[in-house]
């Protein structure tokens, strides 16, 4: 595809990203940017949460993976997530609208205190930077392939090129503005999908019945996998189990996709629009693993090679062998992918710095607008340089990456958040940085060496729960003793 046309197609994008912007944020105040005021309709953050929960990540590297060993066992995963997303909906939610958070973490404060507050709050903006880093890394390789690369425009340029678009649209009007763009984006992403799939179709000749068939007979079509749990890191049960723990960490524990829900009237509409989201999430992810199915179907009767890395099968397919018009859905795709995750990301982030860690609530609403200005263009700015340094050191799939390395930040908070919503044990405040910091620590040991403490046992996603375990185990041990939980 041609650099320029690729370029034009960015432009207009990112144009129209600026005109939703400046229409919904145009008046806004402090509650617009962190709550949209509580205005929020349902149904469209239910619709933009897709996009946003998908990202860059599924649209490129989950129907690459379908070309490796673990085929469609993913959809483990997703089965896993929807159990957890009700959890999420029937615990979490009601919790936070009791409390009338802005940020979720201040509940960790009610009931440990100021370390423990702080040190979650830490934890998450670290696995947020690595996590919309890692994220957007998808678009600017396929930015740098199709545009700059032709151009003979460096790498790191694009990087900030890229987070510069979101950061631009997003800092004025925060939680407001995204709720609309991601509602925009998320339609573009799934539009994509559907397009590229019945391109393949046409492409290879098929009816629909030929299509449906030729991927249920696929053997990289098997979604259960049962065999031998203790080595198989695609195991049905540890990856399903793994699912639902994920889904309430990165979901139910995290800023960035609570603040959505946040933003809405009350807790009526907030579990209305969290359960049509995961009834919606099962099949979208579906379609994209039938994709990576099509993919692995067509290059082998086009006798294309699968590439070493499986994340750059999408690219490759849309922009040289498939129809231009492919190529075109495809940018705008990615590019909506991306941008839908990445943007409530520097949104979440520049919430819990301001809200948690620096503390604005007593400033002037001018002080907090230039403090949140000045730390929103401060996270994009390193979210950028994560990006660079991933793109010089990356070398396994973007998307069992993310999930890794989500079991190594996010176990203490789902620890904390157990210990705290299922015990009234308090703990003592000043030991939980510590407690966090030895959990990630012995993780990432037992992780790397778990095949010979454990008799060649290998740990997939469901290394979260460990941490999460060893989490709790810190936290019992240095419990005070007859001494009531905050409330």
């Amino acid at each position: 595809m041609n650099a320029w046309f690729s370029i034009s197609i960015l432009i207009a994008y990112f144009v129209m990203l600026l005109l939703i912007s400046w229409y919904t944020a145009r008046h806004s105040d402090t509650a617009d940017f962190y709550k949209g005021s509580n205005k929020s309709p349902w149904w469209a953050v239910a619709f933009g949460m897709i996009g946003t929960t998908l990202s860059g990540v599924t649209f490129i590297s989950v129907p690459g993976w379908v070309s490796s060993p673990a085929k469609m066992t993913y959809m483990a995963v997703i089965l896993g997530n929807f159990a957890g997303y009700l959890i999420i909906a029937q615990v979490l939610l009601p919790l936070y609208y009791k409390l009338s958070l802005t940020s979720i973490y201040t509940y960790i404060e009610k009931r440990f205190g100021y370390k423990a507050y702080k040190t979650s709050a830490v934890l998450f903006l670290l696995s947020k930077i690595i996590g919309a880093a890692f994220r957007l890394f998808i678009v600017t390789l396929v930015l740098q392939i199709t545009i700059f690369e032709p151009l003979h425009i460096p790498f790191i340029f694009n990087a900030f090129f890229s987070v510069f678009i979101i950061w631009a649209y997003t800092f004025k009007g925060g939680i407001k503005t995204i709720i609309w763009t991601d509602l925009i984006q998320t339609f573009f992403l799934i539009f994509a999908v559907i397009f590229t799939i019945f391109s393949i179709q046409k492409a290879l000749g098929f009816s629909f019945g030929d299509m449906v068939s030729a991927i249920a007979g696929n053997p990289q079509s098997q979604i259960f996998d049962f065999s031998d749990p203790w080595s198989n890191p695609n195991n049905f049960w540890k990856q399903f189990i793994a699912g639902i723990f994920i889904a309430i960490v990165m979901n139910g524990l995290d800023q960035d996709m609570m603040q959505k829900n946040l933003s809405l009237k009350n807790i009526k509409e907030a579990k209305k629009n969290f359960l049509s989201f995961s009834l919606a999430f099962i099949p979208v992810n579906f379609i994209f693993l039938c994709l990576g199915v099509l993919f692995f179907i067509y290059m082998n009767i086009n006798g294309i090679p699968i590439p070493t890395k499986t994340d750059s099968i999408y690219p490759l397919l849309a922009t040289q062998y498939l129809p231009a018009a492919t190529g075109v859905f495809f940018m705008l795709g990615v590019i909506a992918a991306a941008f839908s995750s990445a943007n409530s990301a520097l949104i979440a982030m520049t919430t819990s710095f301001t809200v948690d860690i620096y503390g604005i609530q007593n400033k002037t609403e001018q002080q907090q607008k230039r403090i949140r200005f000045y730390t929103h263009l401060a996270n994009a700015v390193i979210v950028a340089l994560v990006i660079v340094a991933f793109n010089v050191f990356h070398n396994e799939s973007v998307v069992y990456a993310i999930f890794k390395f989500a079991g190594y930040t996010y176990g203490p908070l789902l620890g904390l958040f157990f210990i705290g919503i299922l015990y009234k044990t308090q703990v003592y405040d000043k030991a939980i940085p510590y407690i966090a910091a030895l959990s990630i620590v012995l993780t990432v040991l037992i992780d790397r060496y778990s095949t010979t403490l454990f008799n060649g046992y290998r740990f997939g996603f469901e290394i979260l729960l460990v941490n999460g375990l060893i989490t709790i185990i810190g936290l019992l041990l240095f419990r005070k003793k007859h001494h009531a939980a905050r409330q």
